[in-house]
């Protein structure tokens, strides 16, 4: 009798984990559908926002759709802070950053070859080199990025706004020709990019919470969690919304998007998550960093010669990306 009460306890709690399993990847699905939709309607709002006030879409992309994309990443990164979770607030920044790189630019890149804006080679990927390191440094010298280097984080992020703003007023490059297409009021585009940014943010939030449960049934560490499933999650808006773009034939959107959400990730997701309490950075981020660095360089390299990302230099990101992940899991 004791025994079939324990037989059946243990049958019972096997289903009720099972359950659990079904329950999250349920969960994750839906967040997928929505990260999806919203990157859609986000990307199509946006582009012909643009396109109605003249704005090139090099600086929509670095700025509103950057932005946007990178809520998730400052809600998980701020959230983990002020729970104590360290090694996911910087683990998901580094880890987005390297996976917006490798693995979104480079999927990108092998759906249709991209072309990048002269100022993106010479101004925004240069500084978005400059301020890995810089986050590195500030890390690794005393091990926390602290409330005064929040607000240096956030005088940079002040000088990059008015260089963006500057780069808007001056037209930046050859703004392209609005075609006179059927056209739509100017409250439903600005509807659809809140609507999208708003399920971006819950469809990422759902997917997030969703890996992350899942990834503790497993028994996974809290700083493989950052570095694979948290920025993975939280990276999907930029997956989503470059590779709809590219689509749709708004490359300067995929790549301004990319490699602006990088920027905003460290200035704004980091410097705020420091402003409001010290984030303990791991001497094992040290690796991770530099990996962060070497992908932004593999990207000016690749982009340097004929301003455009193709399908071999998006293979090679996806293979470079394959073989930080085994380094991660041994």
């Amino acid at each position: 009798m004791g025994e079939d009460t324990v037989e059946g306890r243990f049958a019972l709690h096997i289903g009720g984990e099972k359950m659990d399993i079904i329950i999250q990847l349920f969960i994750l699905v839906a967040g997928f559908v929505l990260l999806m939709k919203g990157a859609d309607w986000f990307v199509e709002g946006a582009s012909k926002i643009a396109d109605k006030f003249g704005i090139p879409q090099l600086v929509i992309g670095l700025t509103i759709v950057a932005m946007g994309t990178s809520l998730p990443e400052a809600a998980v990164s701020i959230s983990a802070a002020l729970k104590g979770s360290a090694e996911i607030t910087i683990g998901n920044v580094v880890g987005s950053n390297i996976m917006n790189v490798l693995v979104i630019l480079g999927l990108t890149g092998v759906i249709l070859p991209i072309a990048v804006q002269k100022s993106t080679i010479r101004y925004e990927i240069p500084f978005t080199i400059f301020v890995t390191v810089f986050l590195a440094v500030l890390g690794l010298t005393d091990s926390t990025v602290g409330r005064i280097d929040g607000v240096v984080l956030w005088i940079f992020l002040i000088v990059y706004l008015i260089y963006l703003l500057r780069m808007a007023k001056n037209g930046a490059e050859t703004v392209e020709e609005v075609k006179e297409e059927k056209a739509e009021p100017i409250w439903k585009l600005l509807l659809m990019v809140v609507v999208g940014a708003g399920m971006i943010v819950l469809g990422s939030d759902l997917a997030v919470d969703a890996a992350s449960a899942l990834a503790a049934m497993f028994g996974m560490s809290e700083r493989f969690i950052g570095l694979t499933i948290v920025a993975f999650g939280t990276s999907l808006p930029e997956l989503v919304t470059s590779a709809t773009a590219a689509i749709k034939g708004k490359s300067d959107i995929a790549v301004g998007n990319v490699v602006g959400s990088n920027i905003f990730n460290i200035l704004f997701v980091v410097g705020t998550s420091a402003l409001i309490t010290p984030v303990y950075y791991s001497p094992d981020f040290l690796v991770d960093s530099i990996v962060a660095v070497a992908v932004m360089v593999l990207l000016l390299l690749f982009v340097l010669k004929n301003k455009k990302l193709g399908r071999a230099g998006g293979g090679i990101m996806l293979a470079c990306y394959a073989a930080y992940f085994v380094y991660l899991i041994r």
